[in-house]
């Protein structure tokens, strides 16, 4: 930290009146000390993060901030404005201005120190500090957790920001230096505290009797350095002051540490404060939770956490983050890449689970909009319409044929891309973005040498371990602004493109061909067998990771131009038991209501509608509250209705879609039989099982159409999905 500020980038009397102004004349104390490189390109840069969001803050502080690749090393520069400069903060103008600089290629370690900044704005005590100082040396000691004053004379606000023990990296992972632990913040605080707890009761949406109400947090903002960390100590802050448990996870530029999953699953409410996208967002679905900006959490932390409250006490919980293949949702919300190392403590196995389920849930939406196109294809033009000419070169308007074509053709495009954005993305879930280069490539490669999906997990794998090789070989600073943009992307490339040509293709590309023909030659007791197989796996985790093994198992079957009938079996099967479980749980409370809780029953209404659709999450709630009835009772079922689908012979050329597609199945009335008897044995099992244990609390309370009778006790808080 010592030479990261220092008297010469301070300036105590600054004199600009606007925040372009304030930034040029910090940014020209930087290019005199040699920190940055081309000042109107690193304007530019502060600038277009500017654009992306105000960095002002209530307090009167403002934080311009941006990587560049104009910047040699982790730089901050500080001024002081006597009149105030507007930086877009709903209090006014700004008098303590920070500049922070990083490069393109910084390391973890400043990345850190400047998050510990970040976290030390939100301290009155260091910013009165700062106000007052009348000297820069002063000053810049300050801001480096140095105190100028006597050594019997401790500056109130003076904590270190960088830390002297070494420690800084792994103290401000785990939420920042002097932060206590969840039980610490709890100890002898009394909830209900006004303010921060938007002035409600302690006992409004509290937790379970005798604890706190606890609250996980994320926060993440565009470059990860100032807002992520702010809005977490803010959040802290206004806990404590409310009695309330708040645990952060900092989706910052130095990666993150996940939350544990023990402390998700005690959480009464959840707090998004986020401007990109949450990090394995699904892990939070099932509870009461505010989404908002970051800046939110760091101007009003204490309404966040009475809304949160609030939620909880009313009962409302997310469902699961977008629409999956049984589970296998993507998007950019959804199953996104964990730090490079994974979570401390987690073994090879865990790490590698993770990897490869990045990879298939940025996979799935090309699968779904593509084989529904190509199913499509189908039903309007036939089974012959893969044998169309292209439609550049024939396209008639007003020709049924001509459409399908259009459709098939648009489909098939959109297959090609499956196996390069799954080894893109295992690839990103290893190293971050330097993965993403050499992972598509060799997932092309994997395309081109016909080593399919196979070479698709290969390549990945591959490209993510090559990029964290490199990024461990120490370089000069001069050359971090181009380790991201060139050396990384090159050197990666050709490795791997090596290694695919030359090295493990071949013997990727027979492996791949010798499970074809195995699934080909499927037939008799062995189908039923398999089919039953994927049901279960379909049905043990509603959408986790053997959910999705199954579910890429069926659609690497018919990503291909022309699937075989074996692979269209499969993946009838795949899809009908994925169904099951939501449908079964919608069933189970329409029938015996009074088994489940108001919540479950309002959670029912909407599994119709999820199970039609063949999104398994809809079960989640049910098997969360209650998993030792749900989840074997789902798994009969769904293996009782993927092994007669096999048996049936149904099949099924889109990879998604639901009851939707029924029109596109082969054998559709059957089909349809064998979704209705898992469904009905599922249900059975699970009314039987929930009988035999005493009624829910509140359960009973209905009125007239089933509904909650409001005059009735509201019974103790249910659990909701983790």
């Amino acid at each position: 930290m010592s030479d990261m500020i220092s008297a010469d980038l301070v300036d105590l009397d600054l004199s600009a009146e606007t925040k372009e102004a304030a930034a040029r004349a910090l940014a020209e104390r930087m290019v005199a000390r040699g920190r940055v490189t081309d000042l109107e390109g690193f304007l530019a840069d502060v600038a277009a993060r500017e654009a992306q969001m105000p960095t002002g803050l209530d307090g009167g502080i403002g934080i311009p901030h941006c990587r560049s690749e104009h910047v040699t090393e982790p730089t901050l520069a500080f001024g002081r404005s006597a009149a105030g400069i507007d930086f877009g903060a709903a209090d006014g103008p700004a008098d303590l201005v920070f500049l922070i600089a990083a490069p393109a290629g910084a390391d973890d370690a400043h990345l850190t120190i400047l998050s510990a900044l970040a976290r030390q704005l939100m301290n009155a005590e260091f910013t009165a500090a700062l106000r007052s100082v009348g000297d820069a040396a002063d000053a810049a000691a300050l801001i480096r957790g140095e105190d100028p004053a006597p050594a019997d004379e401790p500056r109130a606000g003076a904590e270190p920001v960088g830390g002297s023990t070494g420690d800084t990296t792994s103290e401000t992972a785990a939420g920042g230096p002097g932060e206590k632990s969840g039980e610490e913040k709890s100890g002898g605080e009394e909830s209900g505290g006004e303010g921060a707890g938007g002035g409600e009761s302690g006992g409004e949406g509290s937790g379970e009797s005798g604890r706190p109400f606890r609250i996980v947090a994320v926060t993440s903002c565009p470059t990860g350095i100032a807002h992520t960390y702010m809005a977490a100590e803010s959040l802290e802050n206004a806990g404590r002051e409310a009695g309330v448990e708040v645990v952060v996870e900092t989706q910052g530029s130095a990666g993150f540490t996940r939350l544990d999953p023990a402390v998700i699953a005690a959480a009464d409410g959840v707090i998004l404060a986020h401007d990109v996208a949450v990090r394995e967002k699904d892990r939070f679905a099932g509870k009461p939770t505010v989404d908002t900006g970051v800046k939110a959490a760091v101007n009003r932390p204490g309404e966040l956490i009475g809304e949160v409250r609030s939620k909880a006490a009313r009962g409302e919980v997310t469902a699961a983050d977008g629409a999956g293949a049984g589970g296998a949702a993507g998007g950019a919300d959804g199953a996104t890449p964990v730090g490079r190392g994974g979570e401390s403590g987690e073994g090879y196995g865990t790490r590698l689970r993770t990897w490869l389920m990045s990879g298939v849930s940025y996979m799935v939406p090309f699968v779904a909009a593509g084989g529904l196109l190509i199913a499509l294809g189908f039903a309007i033009g036939g089974y012959e319409i893969n044998k169309a000419p292209s439609v550049m070169d024939h396209f008639v308007w007003a020709q049924a044929d001509s459409w399908a074509a259009l459709l098939y053709q648009i489909g098939g495009v959109s297959f090609a891309f499956l196996v390069p954005v799954l080894a893109g993305y295992i690839a990103y879930g290893m190293a971050d973005r330097p993965g993403l280069v050499p992972g598509f490539v060799g997932g092309s490669i994997a395309l081109t040498i016909d080593a399919g999906f196979l070479g698709g997990l290969a390549a990945g794998l591959i490209s993510g371990a090559v990029v964290l090789a490199i990024q461990r070989v120490r370089i000069p600073a001069a050359l971090r602004g181009i380790m991201p943009v060139v050396v990384i992307p090159l050197i990666s490339s050709a490795v791997v493109g090596f290694l695919m040509f030359v090295v493990i293709g071949k013997p990727i590309a027979s492996a791949q061909e010798a499970m074809t023909d195995w699934l080909n030659g499927l037939s008799g007791a062995n189908a039923v067998l398999l089919g039953a197989l994927l049901g279960l796996m379909m049905c043990f985790d509603l959408g986790g990771p053997v959910n999705k093994v199954a579910y890429t198992f069926a659609t690497a079957g018919i990503a291909v131009s022309d699937p075989s009938d074996s692979a269209m079996k499969i993946m009838a099967a795949v899809m009908a038991a994925g169904m099951v479980p939501p449908l079964a749980m919608a069933l189970a409370t329409t029938v015996r209501a009074r088994l489940f809780n108001a919540a479950e029953r309002e959670n029912g209404k909407a599994a119709w509608v999820l199970g039609a659709s063949f999104i398994s999450e809809g079960a989640i709630p049910f098997a969360a509250a209650d998993p030792l009835r749900v989840i074997p009772s789902s798994m009969v079922g769904g293996a009782i209705t993927g092994a007669l689908s096999m048996a049936f012979g149904a099949t099924l050329r889109a990879p998604h879609g639901g009851v939707f597609v029924v029109p596109l199945i082969g054998n559709p009335l059957l089909y349809l039989v064998a979704v209705a008897a898992g469904v009905c044995v599922t249900t059975a099992l699970v009314i039987v099982l929930k009988g035999l244990r005493r009624p829910v609390p509140g359960a009973t309370a209905q009125g007239p159409g089933g509904g909650t009778d409001p005059s009735a006790p509201s019974g103790a808080k249910q659990p909701v999905a983790a």
